[in-house]
């Protein structure tokens, strides 16, 4: 279900109901305070949440380096299952290395590697200088990813451009993951208030200016963009650039963490492509510029989204909390995430 098929958010996003309390794990998945954590908290040691392994499967998993790994999440975040590195951890696990699940900066626990996750698009400084500490911080250098710092295709009502243009949230994500790790996030773990927020999404700008969170619209010209959007400071007008081939429309994803990196290439017949609506997925080559936007933002992990519009590869969305709701989870996914969770080893020291 995308957000613009739900009728609310506790229907857009049903992992809201998980378990809320504060949630410091050690490497066998229970809190350290020695409280047994909810069964969507305890699927990084338990063996069912493992995909099938072959041996060839299992190459790095036989490395064992027993490292320490400790990933910071915001304060506030309550879905962990919710983002990729969550699921990275088990992985991890397997290799004989120990992880740590942390929430906020309050206490410090040493590790040889902190992979930080705050899943905002502005990190705020206390996250910074907590990773800093640490003699490796994954995406200590990512600590901006609004598109307003990236985007080359930006239009103005002034620069002559006479074709199609999108209208996208400066915020990752239509700024929700602000909204669910902010003061009114609380409101999310009642029926209650997960109905008041939809309501209020769909009625007015305070939450977002756009139609729905994460659902762009799109038009013929800039003179067709009404002006609350134009004059709002959240909202980036780009040039509509699509990558068409046979009727349909393709993104490329291209997904990394240190020195591992994959790359597909989806298509639909929405002009908005998402792995939700996508009717094929083929693995390609990546561009050769995708490591200079990937060193430009200074990520050590995440994923970046572009097409190739008449010959030019055009980045136009950038993710360093990568997120997955475990649809169609099968071997290929499991595979390739096996393959990116191996990356972690070139980040040590």
């Amino acid at each position: 279900m995308s957000l613009r098929e739900a009728d609310s958010f506790e229907s857009a996003f049903p992992s809201m109901r998980h378990y809320t309390g504060n949630l410091e794990t050690d490497e066998r998945g229970h809190a350290q305070d020695g409280r047994q954590l909810p069964e969507s908290h305890q699927a990084l040691s338990d063996s069912a949440t493992r995909p099938g392994q072959g041996e060839q499967e299992r190459a790095f998993m036989n490395q064992r380096s027993g490292r320490h790994i400790a990933v910071l999440f915001h304060a506030r975040s309550i879905d962990l299952p919710g983002s990729i590195v969550y699921h990275l951890a088990a992985y991890w696990r397997e290799a004989g290395h120990r992880v740590t699940f942390l929430r906020g900066t309050s206490r410090y626990v040493p590790a040889d590697l902190l992979f930080m996750h705050v899943d905002l698009s502005v990190v705020p400084e206390e996250y910074v200088e907590f990773a800093s500490r640490y003699p490796v911080a994954v995406n200590i250098g990512a600590t901006d990813i609004r598109k307003s710092c990236y985007t080359e295709n930006r239009v103005t009502e002034e620069d002559g451009w006479t074709g199609p243009v999108i209208a996208k949230s400066d915020l990752n994500y239509g700024g929700l993951p602000e909204h669910l790790l902010g003061p009114l996030g609380v409101l999310h773990r009642s029926s209650f208030g997960r109905e008041m927020m939809a309501f209020l999404a769909s009625r007015t700008s305070m939450l977002t200016p756009l139609p729905h969170w994460n659902s762009y619209p799109i038009f013929d010209r800039i003179d067709e963009v009404p002006s609350r959007l134009i004059d709002d400071p959240r909202v980036v007008i780009e040039r509509f650039l699509p990558e068409i081939e046979n009727d349909l429309y393709h993104v490329r994803l291209y997904q990394f963490l240190g020195d591992r990196s994959t790359c597909r290439r989806i298509a639909s017949t929405e002009p908005l492509v998402k792995s939700g609506n996508s009717a094929t997925s083929e693995t390609i080559e990546p561009h050769p510029l995708v490591e200079q936007w990937r060193e430009g933002l200074c990520l050590d992990y995440g994923k970046l989204d572009y097409v190739i519009h008449e010959g030019i590869p055009i980045l136009f969305d950038a993710n360093k909390t990568p997120g997955t709701d475990n649809r169609g989870r099968g071997k290929v996914q499991d595979d390739r995430r096996r393959f990116h969770a191996g990356g972690i080893d070139s980040l040590f020291r």
